[in-house]
């Protein structure tokens, strides 16, 4: 019994983070160009307050968006961007910002 509530247990905890797994790099670098602004295309922020993306935990990335979208965490620019995005969205952005690389100049 303890197996099966152990094997239960691991395959919800995969399918919580299984839409990572099919995320889009490059389709999520075709929609950054809207944040791009901000975070710049490489992940790097060319405004001063504005984070670097850049290498960033894209769980925490894809929470973030989702948070923004949903008021549980607040800035005027980010909720307002984050408010049109779909889940999948959401998902190759932070696949797309994730998968750079941190390069500091």
């Amino acid at each position: 019994m303890a197996v099966a509530s152990q094997c239960f247990l691991t395959l919800a905890a995969l399918s919580l983070t299984a839409p990572a797994w099919s995320a889009d790099m490059a389709v999520g670098r075709a929609k950054a160009v809207q944040c791009a602004t901000c975070h710049g295309m490489n992940g790097i922020a060319t405004l001063p307050g504005a984070p670097n993306l850049a290498g960033q935990d894209t769980t925490y990335l894809a929470k973030a968006l989702r948070d923004f979208k949903s008021g549980a965490r607040k800035d005027e620019m980010m909720s307002l961007m984050a408010a049109n995005l779909s889940d999948t969205d959401i998902e190759n952005l932070a696949a797309f910002y994730g998968g750079l690389q941190c390069k500091p100049e």
